[in-house]
């Protein structure tokens, strides 16, 4: 009979329950982490369904703005002189009890390292536009706590390109 091990079960050398358990969440870990860093997708991180074309070319807020935001189809652009450069990207905003509100706004101020004093959380590339709101690096598949989400690129590209009072509108 081998020795007893910690977990009363005997030392034969193999793995048990808890080693396989232990495993496998480092192998799902290990690919999400790899699908995020690659853009690829895997059950866990499968993107929101998709826009149809027609509606994800129209851009739906006035020329004149610097940004627009559609909330129903987690879109978002950047506009230059009446033309988009950039958009639609994809976005999480609001969740119930805090709404992203609609409207047109200007752009307050920016923060590259930004921390919230109020949830203790990085707000990276943060452009805030109404009040607390800004768009910053976040989950665009988790709702936020009013905020609007943009991956990684999209927030450095939205902070490189907007500058204090510099409009944006918020659509439903």
């Amino acid at each position: 009979m081998g020795d007893r091990t910690p977990r009363g079960g005997t030392d034969q050398g193999g793995f048990g329950d808890d080693d396989t358990v232990t495993i496998l969440r480092a192998l799902v870990l290990t690919i999400t982490l790899v699908g995020t860093l690659f853009g690829t997708a895997t059950a866990a991180t499968a993107a929101p369904a998709t826009v149809p074309a027609a509606a994800a070319k129209k851009m739906p807020c006035a020329s004149t703005v610097r940004a627009c935001v559609r909330l129903s189809t987690n879109q978002a652009w950047l506009l230059r002189d009446g033309k988009i450069v950039s958009g639609p990207v994809p976005v999480s905003h609001g969740r119930k009890g805090f709404a992203t509100p609609p409207g047109t706004f200007r752009v307050t101020y920016k923060s590259q390292d930004h921390v919230s004093t109020i949830y203790d959380r990085e707000m990276p590339y943060s452009v805030f536009f109404n009040g607390g709101i800004a768009f910053h690096q976040g989950s665009v598949r988790q709702k936020s706590h009013g905020c609007v989400h943009l991956t990684a690129s999209a927030a450095r590209t939205f902070f490189s390109e907007l500058s204090p009072g510099d409009r944006v509108q918020v659509v439903a």
